[in-house]
């Protein structure tokens, strides 16, 4: 991946389309998608849209209890148990699934958190960084089976804006100087994007392809570390708790970008692209006011491959990697 790359396609979707409407006409029946995190905000209009469309939507949560009960009524959905930022149930969840013997055709690694105080998850990783990359990133690799079983899958990394904030801070990744919490959040979301650059350079040739993606801004528990009155200072919300923010999103059309990543066939045969409002982001540095692009830092080859072989070491997995 390259920067000329990123180029728009001529999407006739945007900022304001709803999943519903990418996706109408759409058939995924007989598709599997693994959606983790998929009941909750964004997450359950992307497990909506894509069962709505005959897919049968397999929904990884930390909460599974709390996961059944937003899903009910949603046919063609179930759910696992699964902690992102606990490597013992990374591998659980992937030797369970694996025992099932079906293939996987969309991952769509959703789940994530922002912003939130400091906190330490596994061996002391900086919890945005470890639940929000590492973990999506020992998934995917675990999962590689599934993934390359049915001629291949998209895998659709679920970035933001906020990479905008922050590369990689490669002399301390996990702040052991100085915590902040929303250029903590920046590197995971860097990281998001280089690990969907990466994966897709190892694994095209296994018909595997990976897509990042910046939904926009929405009102959803992500926000669930924020206090009300710093939202109100951002121009998020107002005095009364509403929203404010014209340019934000309803979930539905936040969803949008997540299910044309995964089933447009305007991108067949690519890969390793930055979407946002449905469509290939340009670089950030040519994009229109209002657009953010993508930062050379969050596509560059090299901090990709970096991250790759970083996140390898750390979790001691590495299924897609060469050599």
């Amino acid at each position: 991946m390259t920067r000329h790359q990123q180029r728009p396609l001529g999407s006739p979707f945007g900022h304001d389309s709803t999943a519903s409407e990418v996706l109408s006409g759409a058939d995924l029946g007989g598709r599997l998608a693994v959606v983790t995190g998929g009941y909750s905000g964004i997450g359950l209009e992307t497990t909506r849209a894509l069962a709505g469309a005959g897919a049968h939507v397999l929904v990884p949560a930390r909460r599974p209890g709390a996961a059944r009960e937003a899903l009910a009524g949603i046919e063609g959905t179930e759910v696992a148990a699964l902690d992102l930022g606990d490597l013992d149930s990374v591998r659980a969840f992937a030797d369970e699934f694996l025992g099932s013997g079906r293939p996987i055709d969309l991952l769509i690694n959703n789940a994530g958190i922002m912003a939130c105080p400091e906190t330490r998850v596994g061996p002391g990783w900086e919890a945005q960084f470890g639940t929000n990359h590492l973990g999506h990133y020992a998934l995917t690799n675990l999962l590689r089976p599934a993934l390359v079983a049915d001629g291949g899958a998209r895998v659709v990394a679920l970035s933001s804006a906020g990479h905008l904030r922050s590369g990689i801070r490669w002399d301390d990744i996990d702040f052991r100087e100085g915590y902040d919490k929303w250029k903590a959040y920046g590197q995971a979301k860097t990281a998001n994007v280089l690990f969907a650059v990466q994966l897709d350079a190892l694994a095209a040739e296994d018909g595997v392809r990976a897509f990042a993606l910046h939904p926009g801004g929405i009102l959803t528990p992500l926000q669930r570390h924020l206090e009300r009155q710093e939202m109100v200072d951002k121009g998020w919300i107002d005095e009364r708790g509403e929203l404010a923010e014209p340019a934000f999103k309803t979930p539905e059309q936040g969803a949008a970008t997540t299910v044309f990543a995964a089933a447009s066939p305007l991108l067949d045969g690519l890969g390793g692209l930055y979407l946002e409002d449905c469509e290939v982001a340009l670089p950030a540095d040519e994009a229109p006011e209002g657009s953010g692009g993508v930062e050379d830092w969050a596509i560059d080859p090299e901090q990709a491959a970096r991250l790759w072989a970083l996140s390898a070491q750390r979790t001691g997995i590495d299924t897609f990697g060469r050599g």
